[in-house]
């Protein structure tokens, strides 16, 4: 799972049911390497295959999940990676976003209480597409990318319980 959006009501509270909840929660750290995974998570939360299936199926469609399928590690696979950012002003930034997440090499993308305000992370077929990627953005957002692709790498296990 790479993405979770989560909805606010006016008190602060995140409007999720308690399947909804347990399958963010539990997906987030993998499915099992089994015949049937799926079937497998909904016996561990004490829910039917079928409900797990649509609880997962109606966040895809109301956005509450953007995104949910295998990370791969580009790099490892002769791609390329980076991390990337923009520098966007307030006034401009909804626009930006949506321009920036309309690249299907875009993930994780991030607002940062930061001058550079806009981190994203570049995963390509291949390490020359980067730089093409970059310039498309830059064309299309009329604001310079900053690269910065790594020097060491490290595991961070992102978890973000709902």
């Amino acid at each position: 799972m790479s993405a979770v959006t989560e909805r606010q009501d006016a008190g602060g509270a995140t409007p999720f049911t308690g399947p909804e909840r347990a399958v963010i929660n539990r997906l987030q750290s993998g499915l099992p390497l089994v015949r049937y995974p799926y079937a497998a998570i909904a016996e561990e939360l004490g829910i039917s295959e079928t409900e797990l299936l649509a609880t997962l199926r109606n966040l895809l469609e109301r956005k509450v999940l953007t995104r949910f399928g295998p990370m791969f590690h580009a790099g490892e696979m002769g791609g390329g990676l980076t991390l990337a950012a923009l520098r966007v002003p307030d006034a401009d930034f909804d626009r930006v976003t949506e321009l920036v997440n309309r690249f299907d090499e875009v993930a994780h993308n991030y607002r940062r209480e930061h001058d550079l305000n806009m981190w994203f992370v570049l995963a390509t077929e291949t390490p020359e597409d980067i730089q093409r990627v970059i310039a498309d953005i830059e064309t299309a957002t009329g604001y310079p990318v900053y690269n910065m692709p790594k020097e060491e790498e490290f595991h961070v296990h992102l978890y973000f319980p709902v």
